[in-house]
Formats: C-alpha cells, sequence, structure tokens
C-alpha cells in the first residue's frame, strides 16, 4: 500500500496505484535503458477525480529525477474547437528552446508545412493538406525527441483534446517502432465521440499493455487517508462515513478532508453527519453556493476564468469581467483561498502564459455551467473581442465566436469566415467548417449567403462530398456567385460528385451551366470539365458523337490558356483510348505544354482543374511508348505534393502511377515496391475510411490494386497477386471510372494464371463488351484480346486467330512498337514451327525498340525457345533478370536445363 503523510497532499490521490506507478517506473527504465528501443505506450483511464492528473504528475516526477525530459499537456472542456491546441502546449518546452533559425534547422523540409499549425511561422497562400500536416507534425515531434532523448510525453484530459492533436497523436504512437519515446496518456470513459474516439481507440490500440482503468478508494484506503490527514485519532464511524459520503472518489475525499481542516470540525462520529454537506460544498451546486458566498465580483471572476479557460491572467479577467485591476486581484486571491483558483504548477503542463488556473477541471466545468446562459453568450461576445484585440487573430477567438447567439450580425460573419480561412491555411478543415456552419446561422445577408455556402462546399471537399454537394446546390440555387466564382462552385460541385460516385451527376451539372453562357473563356473551361468526366467514365457509351464534338472543339484550340490546354489534353486521352495514331496523341499532348512543361495554373497542387487533367496527360504518354515525359510528370507529381506537404490522396496517387510507369518500363521491382507504399500509405486508408460507402468506386483503391496484381503477374508471383487480389476486394463490380490498366483485363489474366480457365475467359469477354461500348480499341491499354486468343486457341482456334488478326489490325493503326511487337507475340502463340519463329522475331525486333523491357524480355525468352537458340533464350535470361520478372528467369533456366533441341 502506498503510504501518505499530511504533507504530501499531491501523494494522497496515489493510494492504492501502486501497479499503476509500476507500470511507469519500468516504462520509463525501459526508455533510458536503450537509445535504440522501440517506444512505447501507456494509457490510463478514469472517471473524474479518481487521481488521473495526479498520476501524471507522478510520471512526470519519476521520470524527471531519471533524467528524462518530460512534455505535457493537458485537454480542456470548452478548448476542443482550437485546433493544435493541445499539441502546442505539448511542444512548447521544445520550442522555445529554439531560436528560429534553429527551428527552421531541426524542422527541415516539414518548417513550412508544420510551422504554421505550431503557430511558428506564418501560413502560405494555398490551403494546407491536413494528412500532410499531420505528417509534417509527426516527422517534426519525431526530430526533436530524438535531441531530448530520452523524453516522455503526457496528455492528461485527452478525451478533451482538440480533434487536430489527437489525428496527430493517433498517427505518432503508429511509428514508434524506430523512435524511443514513452507516451503516457490519461482520459475519461467516454465524453467523446465520432473522429476524436477513434483517433484514441487507435492510441489504445497501440498501448504496451492493456488500457488501466483507475478505481475508486477502498473503504480501507479512505480511512488510512483520513487519519494520514487529520490524525490517528479519527474514529472508524468517523472514516466510514467520509468513503460513504465521497464514494472513495480520491479528489473529493482530499477536498473533504481539506474543508474539515478548515472547519476544525472533529474527526469523530458524533461529527459524521456534517460531512454530506461539507461534501456538496465541494462539487456541483454546492460549489456554486459556495462561491456566490464571496460575493458578486469574485463570482464574476471566475466565470470570466471559465470562459477564457486558459492563459488566465488577471488582467485579461479583468477586460472580460469589466472591473478595475485591483478589485481583480483582490478576487483572484479570494478564489484562490476558496481553492477555486490556484497558480500554475510549474512543472506540469503550460498555461498558455497564464498565471492562474482552475485547482480542478470539475471545478472549471461546475462554475462554467454555473453561468447564466445569456450572460455566458455575452461573454464569449466580449472575449472574442478581447482576444482579438489582443492580436491573436481571428481564429484564437473563433472559439469565442462560435458561442455567441445569432443576431444579423454581417461582421461576426466576416470574423467566422476569416477565421474558417485561417483555419484552412493550417490544415484544419474541420474547425473552418465549424466557423462556417455557425456563420449560416447568423445568418449571413443575402448577397453574402450564397459566398458562405459556397467556401463551406469548399472546406468539406475532401471530407464529406455528399455534404459538400448540398452546400454548393444550395450556394448555386442562390443569387451572388457570379463569374468566375460561380463557375469554380460549378466544377467544385462536380468534383464532389465525382468523389459520392455521382458521375453521371457531375457530367449533367457542367454540362447545363456550359449551356447557360456564352461563348468564352467561362464556357470553355466549363466544356473541358465535362469532356474530362466524361473521358473517365467506364460505364454506357458516351453521348453520340462526342469525340467528333471534342476533336472540332480542340482543332481551334492553340493552347493559349489552361482551357484551351486542357481540351489539347482531353482530345489526346480521347484519341489514345480509341486507338488512333500515337503521333496524333503526342502531338496534340505537347500542344499542352509550355516550353515542355506544365503551364502555370495547371499543376499538381492547383486546384482549378484537379489531378485527373494530368493523369490523363501522363497516361497518353506513357501508352505511346514516351515512357520518360510520362515518368518526369509523375516524378514531379511525387516531389511537389511531398514540398507542398500534400500527402493524403494525392500522394498515394502518385506512387501508383509511378508504380504503373515503372510497370510499363519493365522495372518490375520498384513498381511493386512503389505500388505497396501506395496501399500502405496511412492516406489511402483514411481515404477509403472517409468514403466508406464508395471507397470501391475510387480511382485512387482500383489504380493501386489493379496495377499491383498485373505487377505480380508479370514477375510469376501468381499467388502472391491471388492474395492481394482477394485481400483488396479486386473483383467485379467495377468502379464507373476509367482504371488503368483495364481491371477486367487484369483480372481475366489472373484467373488464367491461377488456372481458373472458363471464368478467366468470361471475364475477358465481358473486357471485350465494355470496350466495344467505349470504343476503347486501343490494343495496349486494354489488352482483352490478347490473353483472351491465348486463351481460346485450343477450344476455339478460328476465334482466336480473328482476335489475334484484329488485335494486329489496332495495333499497326496505333502504330508504337509496344503495340506491334505485343500483336505479333500473341500472333506466334498461335503458330508452331517456322511460322511462330518469324512472328517472335518480328515482335523481338519491334520491342528491343521499345521502352516496354518486360515485353522486350518476354518475347526474347519466347523466340530463343521457338528457335532452339541457346544464345537468344540467355539474352532474354539476362533481359528477365534485370526487369524483376522471376518466371521468366525460371522459365528460360528450365528450358536451357533440360537441353532437349538447343544449339
Amino acid at each position: 500500500m502506498t503510504e501518505v503523510r499530511p504533507a504530501q497532499a499531491a501523494s494522497a490521490f496515489l493510494w492504492e496505484r501502486d501497479e499503476e506507478v509500476a507500470a511507469v517506473e519500468r516504462a520509463i527504465d525501459t526508455l533510458r535503458a536503450d537509445r535504440s528501443s522501440s517506444g512505447s505506450v501507456l494509457v490510463f483511464r478514469g472517471e473524474a477525480g479518481l487521481g488521473k492528473t495526479a498520476l501524471l504528475a507522478e510520471t512526470r516526477r519519476m521520470a524527471e529525477a531519471r533524467g528524462c525530459a518530460v512534455w505535457s499537456a493537458r485537454g480542456g472542456e470548452t478548448l476542443r474547437s482550437v485546433p493544435f491546441n493541445v499539441l502546442r502546449q505539448l511542444l512548447q518546452p521544445a520550442l522555445v528552446s529554439l531560436m528560429p533559425e534553429e527551428a527552421r534547422e531541426y524542422l527541415g523540409d516539414w518548417y513550412d508545412i508544420a510551422g504554421p499549425a505550431l503557430g511558428l511561422t506564418e501560413p502560405g497562400e494555398r490551403n494546407a493538406d491536413p494528412q500532410g500536416v499531420c505528417d509534417g507534425l509527426v516527422a517534426a515531434v519525431r526530430r526533436l525527441a530524438r535531441r531530448d532523448w530520452p523524453l516522455v510525453l503526457v496528455i492528461d484530459d485527452a478525451h478533451w483534446a482538440d480533434q487536430e492533436t489527437l489525428r496527430w497523436l493517433a498517427a505518432f504512437v503508429e511509428r514508434l517502432d524506430d523512435l524511443s519515446v514513452l507516451v503516457v496518456v490519461a482520459r475519461r470513459p467516454g465524453d467523446i465521440s465520432g473522429e476524436s474516439a477513434r483517433h484514441l481507440d487507435a492510441v489504445a490500440t497501440a498501448a504496451d499493455a492493456p488500457v488501466a482503468t483507475l478505481s475508486a478508494l477502498t473503504p480501507d484506503a479512505t480511512a488510512r487517508l483520513t487519519r494520514a490527514t487529520l490524525g490517528e485519532h479519527a474514529d472508524a464511524p468517523f472514516c466510514r462515513e467520509v468513503w460513504a459520503v465521497t464514494g472513495g472518489n480520491p479528489y473529493e475525499t482530499v477536498e473533504l478532508l481539506a474543508k474539515v481542516q478548515d472547519s476544525e470540525l472533529e474527526p469523530v462520529e458524533a461529527q459524521a453527519p456534517e460531512l454530506r454537506a461539507l461534501n456538496r460544498s465541494a462539487r456541483g451546486s454546492g460549489l456554486v453556493a459556495r462561491l456566490e458566498g464571496l460575493g458578486i465580483e469574485a463570482t464574476r471572476f471566475a466565470w470570466a476564468a471559465a470562459i477564457l479557460g486558459t492563459g488566465i491572467s488577471v488582467g485579461l479577467v479583468a477586460k472580460l469581467a469589466t472591473m478595475g485591476t485591483e478589485d481583480a486581484v483582490r478576487c483572484a486571491e479570494l478564489l484562490r483561498s476558496a481553492r477555486i483558483l490556484t497558480e500554475p504548477d510549474p512543472a506540469a503542463a503550460p498555461a498558455a502564459d497564464g498565471d492562474l488556473e482552475f485547482v480542478h477541471p470539475l471545478i472549471a466545468s461546475a462554475v462554467y455551467n454555473s453561468i447564466p446562459p445569456a450572460l455566458c453568450t455575452a461573454m464569449h461576445g466580449i472575449a472574442a473581442r478581447v482576444v482579438t484585440d489582443s492580436g491573436l487573430g481571428a481564429a484564437m477567438a473563433s472559439r469565442h465566436l462560435l458561442q455567441v447567439h445569432p443576431d444579423d450580425d454581417e461582421e461576426l460573419v466576416e470574423q467566422l469566415r476569416e477565421a474558417a480561412r485561417e483555419h484552412l491555411a493550417v490544415g484544419a478543415p474541420d474547425a473552418a467548417r465549424r466557423c462556417l456552419e455557425r456563420a449560416l446561422l447568423e445568418p449571413p445577408r443575402q448577397e453574402t449567403h450564397a459566398r458562405v455556402l459556397y467556401e463551406l462546399g469548399c472546406a468539406t471537399l475532401l471530407t464529406a462530398p455528399a455534404t459538400t454537394v448540398d452546400h454548393l446546390q444550395s450556394a448555386l440555387a442562390m443569387p451572388g456567385l457570379d463569374g468566375a466564382e460561380r463557375v469554380d462552385a460549378v466544377v467544385r460541385l462536380s468534383q464532389a460528385l465525382i468523389h459520392n460516385d455521382q458521375l453521371d451527376d457531375a457530367v449533367r451539372t457542367v454540362e447545363a451551366e456550359a449551356a447557360r453562357h456564352e461563348p468564352g473563356p467561362s464556357q470553355l473551361r466549363l466544356q473541358a470539365v465535362q469532356y474530362m468526366w466524361e473521358g473517365i467514365h467506364a460505364g454506357e457509351a458516351g453521348s453520340p458523337g462526342r469525340s467528333e464534338r471534342l476533336a472540332e472543339l480542340a482543332s481551334r484550340c492553340t493552347g493559349r490558356d489552361n482551357s484551351e490546354r486542357a481540351l489539347l489534353i482531353l482530345r489526346g486521352f480521347d484519341a489514345m483510348t480509341h486507338g488512333e495514331n500515337a503521333e496524333v496523341v503526342v502531338e496534340l499532348s505537347d500542344r499542352a505544354l509550355v516550353n515542355g512543361r506544365l503551364a502555370p495554373g495547371l499543376g499538381w497542387t492547383d486546384t482549378e482543374w484537379g489531378v485527373e487533367i494530368l493523369m490523363m496527360l501522363a497516361s497518353s504518354y506513357t501508352y505511346t511508348d514516351r515512357l520518360d515525359r510520362a515518368e518526369s510528370l509523375f516524378t514531379e507529381a511525387l516531389r511537389t505534393y511531398e514540398s507542398a506537404g500534400w500527402s493524403g490522396g494525392h500522394l498515394a496517387l502518385a506512387h501508383a502511377f509511378l508504380g504503373f510507369n515503372h510497370r510499363r518500363r519493365g522495372r518490375l521491382r520498384e513498381a511493386e515496391d512503389a505500388l505497396r507504399e501506395s496501399l500502405r500509405m496511412d492516406a489511402l486508408r483514411e481515404s477509403l475510411r472517409i468514403a466508406d460507402r464508395v471507397a470501391r468506386g475510387l480511382p485512387l483503391y482500383w489504380s493501386a490494386t489493379c496495377n499491383l496484381v498485373d505487377t505480380l503477374l508479370a514477375r510469376g508471383h501468381v499467388a502472391e497477386a491471388w492474395e492481394i487480389a482477394e485481400q483488396y476486394a479486386f473483383a467485379p463490380p467495377y468502379p464507373s471510372t476509367i482504371v488503368l490498366p483495364d481491371p477486367r483485363s487484369v483480372r481475366g489474366r489472373l484467373l488464367l494464371a491461377v488456372g481458373r480457365t472458363q471464368d478467366g475467359i468470361n471475364e475477358l469477354e465481358a473486357a471485350e463488351k465494355a470496350a466495344a461500348t467505349r470504343g476503347h480499341h486501343n490494343p495496349v491499354m486494354v489488352p482483352w484480346a490478347l490473353d483472351l486468343a491465348r486463351a481460346l486457341a485450343t477450344q476455339d482456334p478460328a476465334r482466336a486467330a480473328q482476335l489475334a488478326t484484329d488485335a494486329r489490325r489496332r495495333a499497326e493503326r496505333f502504330g508504337t512498337d509496344t503495340a506491334i511487337g505485343e500483336a505479333l507475340r500473341c500472333a506466334a502463340a498461335l503458330e508452331t514451327g517456322q511460322r511462330a519463329v518469324r512472328l517472335l522475331s518480328q515482335a523481338v525486333t519491334y520491342l528491343e525498340a521499345s521502352p516496354c523491357q518486360y515485353e522486350h524480355a518476354a518475347a526474347r525468352v519466347e523466340y530463343g525457345i521457338a528457335a532452339r537458340s541457346v544464345a537468344e533464350i540467355q539474352r532474354g535470361l539476362g533481359l528477365a533478370k534485370s526487369c524483376g520478372a522471376e518466371g521468366l528467369v525460371a522459365q528460360a533456366r528450365e528450358v536451357l536445363e533440360t537441353g532437349r533441341g538447343l544449339r
């Protein structure tokens, strides 16, 4: 049993906490033992007053006594809407010790990404990517943590932490395998839901031991604590009543015993009935009555302190409570004497530059809840003005503005809009959403209302596409959005519809808006967006004559602005999918560039057009054998997203398409690594979780999975390819958007590889029908015919021959070395003897000139086997090794080892 002496008030809360203290001690000793060891997480859970804060204070004491650095922070009930509030507290000791230039050096490339969220630097002009900011903060803390080893992070009242901090915490504790840090978290059960609850559950999952749930004191422990505080003469009935009154709650027990001492009550059975009245004065209505007994000015001071919640200083409270400095100082002293306020413990969590804090969160909550509702609203309004006048900005004032009663105040609407912009700039879209939703309640004036809805739609675009659709549709139905702003709203609405798997609605939306405009830049942009969404549609056939209209429109484009450049890209992509001559595709794609580079405003992080159009451009280069240009674009995307801190779905998609390019080049090992990284990324998991209902419709999901399956098949890893397909549900129904490579073709090849021949044939025939419906006749982009011809060679040789002939004709029309070489390989597979040898010899000639080294290696091996040439098989073997095509390597070695008939 932990013994407590009367002078050890803080340790009174540690009665019957031996197991928890021992767990902390073991974790600290493990941390100090090896700098290269993995980090660890401890989570303590308990109702209010059960001693969580005392346990964390003991953690700090033990850690510091053993030479550890300790960073600590605490959530606040009224501060949950302040983004990164708890994280800023946590990092305050490290950041205060750094000069600005040192902070930039330590944080490196993450300084401009994480710096604004931490208040180190001003945000940039763009809205920050939330996932990128989270990753930047994880990287920043990891670097600082290595500097301060051995380091203990302590977070109290995590159930009241802001959502942005909890998101960071969940990501941080998942990355402790190579970072020796101890994280200790205390929280109440319940009191939290939604995203914050999910993040806290993730923290608990990462803990090294089950969450420790604190329990109330036993009657025996309460009796010994009572005697340790009041003296050994406290009799048993009195001690028993202390336990009955407090329920063994350590906080209430300590407070009650302090009041017994203050009132000089004898700890004997005769005085036990007085305990209930004393206990009531320590909480709830009893506390409020005790506060009111201190006088109206002291009450106003306490109310103002509760409104502020953090950074409580006598001067700031005086402004909010509208009282003079002398009166404020006197009230502060009264409240300290009454154990309602206290001076912050300099060893505990930072108090945000305040010189006062509430003795316990229970007291803070009771005081805040005692403020009359109308007065509470008014005081929040005054607090917002005080914070703003102090130069802390609209974002800091927004938590008070959210509480102000709606009153048709246009100035308040503008303040909330400004706060939303500041929140978006640091990567806190949820905080921006709250501000804009509150602005709508004011409500805004008619001429402003549509703009607020538009801004709200932009804030929720990536996190809540269905909600975004509602906001933007409402905004467009109102007056107030005109010109370029209205066009942008329509484009964003179409993007939200795409994210919500409503592609047909997206097409109709931009088509209807385009019809409202006279010919000019706005209409051209809308037409380009319409053609873009139609171009990625993988479902029913497009509108009759679509390709002809697009070709006619693009023929008048010179590339003088981004709308024209977008149309040139779309025309090139359309020509590529339909199998028109590759040189035409390349010429159109090149005209969309400016000096061989993406035009300003049409880059990977520009929001006017979106990433889809650039993926179309890069895909056109990929399938026309201009892999160097495609790789340059994908590499630029990766570099741009990383430097801008965009590590959400955009970065995962960049990895997926870079892997796709590696696959086309025949760099199969690199392709597999990039594609696995894409599927492994938290960003992808987050994207799929956010859009769980439509996750299987997301192009990101399908692109990464389809490419990885295709790459594993090329490597000869059939079992792994099947496992991936099963793990990621790579099967019908397929998405409504185009996926490259064609998923039906890839799945058909997979089914053939695992021996499900008829299922594979059925899948490839379904690919044939889908391609015919869309007019997709490019035999490289949709290679169903090549695999189907091989599969039918025995059971239906006539049809197989016709398929091979048609594929060759289309390949020659498209005109790339890869297309023609692959068609010749397919034709050779249906032949024997010298006819097969001649066709494979031609295939090798074409594929040797192609940048697709895997296909070249396969043709070499097949040609060597057909010609019985050891030299050709060995050449193919060398190429297969360099590609990482282990299936081809095994095939070639087997033939060489048998040696029968070779020369």
